[in-house]
């Protein structure tokens, strides 16, 4: 078994605000969360000034507002529908989504992933943190109050004092605070909205993009960047949440709430940046800001705070449990303690050079090019090899007793074909990262669909024997007899 054996005693969260819990099966009576409480913890991750950024690429790369506004709408449709999938495996299961993938890749194989997905969350607080300094203090300037970059210090500890003491907490603590701070977040964001439109005055058809070629390309880095491409990258870490939701509560209302949580605030929020962008306004996220909503100065500085705590958060606390699904034997608050202070440092690095901090986000968004195929072999494995229903039970088991092999090649060898296909198809802001086929094409990126469909394919292939064999009943979907015997859990 895991190393979290104290799952098995822990009766509730009434009893503490402390989350204990690592990796193993979240026991029923730990599982309170409502699907309600779902959306407002994807809906905080997503309320941050990078949509804002993200939705005027489109009209950057030369599409006009309508164009931008229809890539976001339906391009997310899509990506939000799969992430709503995705919590569906948490949710039936009480598993996090990185020790789910053992049945994919096998015992010691997820070890692969677990070590990619732990590193960039952890990388991803250092760089979401970093991002948001010169707009706070830009906020804070419109307010008389400035410091240089004794101030900018001072910023970047106070927020990551707050979403480390949150992620230590664990769980709880997270989905409380993501339930009472999102909707002041989102008051502040429709009074946003309202000053954005009345002072700018959108062009909604002017395009740079005039030929279909040009216009294909700038629809694909958009769908990429913005559409499906977002929701792809969160996936990593659904199951992590969704498992502490109530056994009986119906799977619909699962994916229904994680969508509409990825789907409203980044639509909103890129939608609003594409008007603001097409009126001629900065596409700098400084003056982006400080140019429609100054005279919101401190509502506004709220809101660019709470963005990065509320990511950072998910962050932290996934980063712990991928250390602890590869094999790492503490306990959860430890490894986040660990990690936080490992970002800290990242954090004073960049802080000190603004160039390097630049090129390491630029290769970070370039290595979520792993996510696609993942997700791909995932998804097959999970709702076709496993048909919704995996043996929980052997993906704990160890030794020669354990029914699951070290190493599953089909699935390790599906994801690296994928990562080949999704590189090869990629035009990422890195050089190294612009593939030959997206290079060729006139500069598409298609990466998302080439490594997801490539690895989900691949693995469909290579395990079809295994599923012939397959007799005698399903196995059990969790340790937990109140999950199996919910109607809602019935394969889609």
């Amino acid at each position: 078994m895991s190393p979290s054996a104290t799952d098995d005693t822990v009766r509730g969260p009434a009893k503490a605000a402390f989350d204990p819990h690592g990796i193993d099966p979240i026991p029923a009576a730990s599982r309170d969360s409502t699907a309600w409480e779902q959306f407002w913890i994807w809906a905080g991750a997503n309320i941050a000034p990078i949509n804002w950024v993200l939705g005027a690429l489109g009209v950057t790369l030369g599409l006009s507002l309508v164009e931008t506004l229809l890539v976001v709408v339906f391009g997310n449709l899509l990506g939000c529908a799969i992430f709503g999938l995705f919590n569906l495996m948490g949710h039936r299961t009480g598993v996090n989504q990185m020790v789910l993938g053992r049945s994919a890749f096998g015992r010691r194989g997820a070890v692969v992933p677990g070590v990619i997905q732990g590193l960039l969350a952890m990388g991803w607080v250092g760089v979401n943190t970093w991002v948001v300094l010169d707009l706070a203090l830009a906020m804070l300037d419109e307010m008389g109050i400035r410091g240089g970059s004794g101030l900018k210090y001072l910023v970047a500890g106070v927020i990551m004092v707050a979403q480390l003491a949150l992620a230590l907490f664990g769980f709880y603590a997270i989905r409380t605070f993501e339930k009472y701070t999102v909707p002041l977040t989102v008051v502040v964001m429709a009074g946003m909205t309202v000053v954005a439109l009345t002072q700018v005055d959108p062009n909604w058809t002017h395009a740079t993009a005039t030929t279909p070629g040009a216009k294909i390309t700038a629809v694909t880095q958009l769908v990429t960047a913005i559409g499906v491409g977002w929701s792809v990258t969160w996936l990593p870490y659904s199951g992590d949440y969704s498992r502490f939701v109530r056994p009986g509560t119906s799977g619909r209302k699962v994916v229904w709430a994680a969508a509409l949580g990825m789907y409203v605030p980044t639509v909103w929020l890129a939608a609003l940046g594409a008007c603001l962008a097409s009126s001629g306004s900065s596409g700098d996220p400084s003056q982006l800001v400080i140019g429609a909503f100054g005279g919101m100065a401190l509502p506004v500085l709220l809101l660019v705070m709470h963005g990065p705590i509320a990511t950072n958060i998910l962050n932290l606390y996934s980063c712990s449990l991928a250390a602890l699904s590869i094999g790492l034997r503490t306990q959860r608050w430890k490894v986040t303690l660990a990690s936080g202070v490992v970002a800290s440092l990242v954090l004073v690095v960049f802080l000190r050079s603004n160039s390097f901090a630049h090129a390491f986000d630029n290769w970070m968004v370039s290595i979520l090019v792993w996510i696609s195929p993942w997700a791909g072999v995932v998804l097959v494995d999970f709702f076709v090899v496993a048909r919704g229903r995996p043996d929980v039970a052997a993906l704990y088991t160890t030794g020669h007793g354990s029914r699951l092999a070290a190493f599953n090649r089909s699935g390790l060898v599906s994801l690296a074909l994928g990562i080949v296909a999704a590189w090869s198809c990629q035009y990422g802001v890195v050089p190294a990262m612009r593939g030959p086929l997206a290079r060729a094409l006139g500069d598409i990126d298609l990466s998302w669909l080439a490594g997801s469909v490539v690895a989900g394919g691949l693995y469909l292939v290579l395990t079809r024997p295994a599923r012939r064999r397959v007799t005698g009943p399903k196995a059990a979907t969790s340790v937990e007899p109140a999950v199996s015997g919910d109607p809602s859990v019935a394969v889609l």
